[in-house]
């Protein structure tokens, strides 16, 4: 990729010397030294900058420090806020999921748990990105990990009472998924506020390898909890760590200005919505990767059928099934290890198909399987694939989206990602109830399968990529738009 080079003199010659750390490009997965890719000045037109987050203004922000981000306080308060949150959610996400299932010993109840998150933030998503541009991205995401912690709270009294009425743990989750629902789009755009801009791309490589690493563990430890205390000792854990989160979080300095969007204010937050999806619907390269990632996730992943495999087809208890959420996250982050010293840089259409294949077939596997160790195995493989998968789609998104589109595209990018999280477990749930476990996920993989043939057929311009860059050109954008500032 041709990297544009006309800022570089305008850098102060000290911050050139001591920028020579290896650092790892978020959009690229590339590891070179940082003093080598230039950062070019604002005001040029040809600028690459992150494209995933937007610029903060730089007026009124502090001088940019050269230190590692994992020195900085800002930096790392604000990352172990995060990872208390999402170490308090994907454990209620595992205890939540067995103790409904425990209840009922019905796969249909789990169905429910995904469906009762999923219409909350499939509603309140557009309103919640629309707020954090007009709000304080830290008071928001504050507030929303308070709410949750409240829920945790619910859950708590739920099961210190003994109550075995699944309704009210389901509302208990509409809460839950309307506190997600808000706090999604702030915590994805709050990080350039932390940072200096010169050590965002450090910083976002860091951020996403420990979130990854908190996946793994989390899944263990609320399994493990769950075995020792049940859901009274969990949901207590769960709450604690979401407001030890908001307190750390408060503490976290906000050192550059939030950007503001700026709109016709003749249009409606809908219409300009419309707007992106029109946008969407034109340019085959971004449909065809949003729309293959909602499809292959929503038919054929096995995430919710995981209690019923872990209670009845391989009889592992809340542990094992802990063991079986952490597998997918660890293979995440191998592959995401592997792509950091091996980028791929050709073919990346293909490549990207046979991903999803191999997602596929690594679940096709698992369904099949009656051997815990073969079982984590495949969702490892399964977990890697989808780490590829997810890669090159952000990469062409960002490539072919011009700026003045980005927020309402990634907009739509959340919320079909959502469906295939959310939805898909609703998905998974009520076709186990119909067919029984085993052979839902077994259909769900064919239908991944299925859905790589057909989309290759359809998608034939992203089908043909070749370089990232190229993804540019098939959508009428001259080369990848920088960001402007706000």
């Amino acid at each position: 990729m041709n990297r544009n080079r006309s800022g570089r003199s305008g850098r102060p010659q000290a911050l050139q010397k001591t920028r020579r750390s290896r650092i790892l490009d978020p959009l690229t997965f590339q590891v070179a030294k940082a003093g080598s890719r230039p950062r070019p000045t604002p005001a040029s037109p040809a600028a690459l900058t992150d494209l995933t987050l937007s610029t903060p203004a730089t007026s009124a922000a502090p001088q940019a420090s050269t230190i590692p981000p994992l020195r900085d306080p800002a930096f790392v308060n604000f990352v172990l806020a995060r990872m208390l949150a999402m170490f308090a959610q994907q454990m209620q996400a595992v205890v939540v999921a067995w103790q409904v299932y425990d209840i009922t010993r019905e796969p249909l109840s789990l169905a429910y748990v995904g469906l009762a998150q999923f219409l909350p933030m499939a509603g309140l998503l557009i309103p919640a990105g629309d707020l954090s541009d007009r709000m304080s991205r830290k008071r928001l995401l504050g507030i929303s990990w308070l709410v949750a912690a409240v829920c945790s709270g619910l859950l708590w009294l739920l099961a210190e009472s003994g109550a075995h009425n699944v309704h009210w743990i389901y509302a208990v989750l509409v809460l839950f998924g309307c506190s997600r629902a808000f706090s999604g789009p702030a915590l994805q755009s709050l990080l350039p506020q932390i940072v200096a801009r010169e050590q965002l791309a450090q910083a976002l490589a860091t951020n996403s390898m420990l979130m990854r690493i908190s996946a793994i563990a989390a899944p263990v430890l609320g399994g493990l909890l769950y075995a020792l205390g049940g859901g009274v000792l969990t949901y207590a854990v769960c709450g604690v760590a979401l407001l030890l989160g908001a307190g750390l979080l408060s503490q976290v300095p906000v050192h550059f200005a939030s950007p503001r969007i700026v709109t016709d204010v003749q249009t409606t937050m809908w219409q300009r919505f419309a707007e992106g999806l029109h946008f969407m619907r034109t340019r085959p390269i971004i449909l065809g990767t949003i729309s293959l990632d909602l499809f292959a996730v929503l038919l054929g992943g096995v995430v919710a059928l995981l209690p019923v495999y872990a209670h009845e087809v391989l009889q592992v208890g809340p542990q094992g099934l802990g063991l079986l959420r952490s597998s997918m996250a660890a293979g995440e982050v191998c592959m995401g290890l592997w792509l950091a010293s091996r980028p791929i840089n050709r073919r990346v259409g293909k490549v990207m198909f046979a991903a999803v294949a191999v997602f596929g077939l690594a679940n096709l596997v698992f369904a099949l399987s009656h051997w815990f160790v073969l079982s984590m195995l495949a969702l490892a493989v399964a977990g890697a694939a989808d780490m590829v998968s997810v890669y090159i789609r952000g990469a062409l998104v960002q490539f072919s989206t011009p700026d003045h589109m980005r927020g309402r595209v990634n907009a739509v990018n959340m919320l079909f990602i959502g469906s295939s999280n959310e939805l898909g477990e609703f998905r998974a749930g009520s076709s186990a109830s119909w067919f029984g476990a085993v052979p839902a996920a077994i259909l769900g993989s064919l239908c991944t399968l299925g859905v790589v043939g057909g989309w290759m057929t359809l998608f034939k311009p992203l089908r043909d990529v070749d370089r990232l860059e190229d993804a540019a050109r098939v959508s009428g954008l001259e080369s990848p738009q920088p960001l402007e500032n706000q």
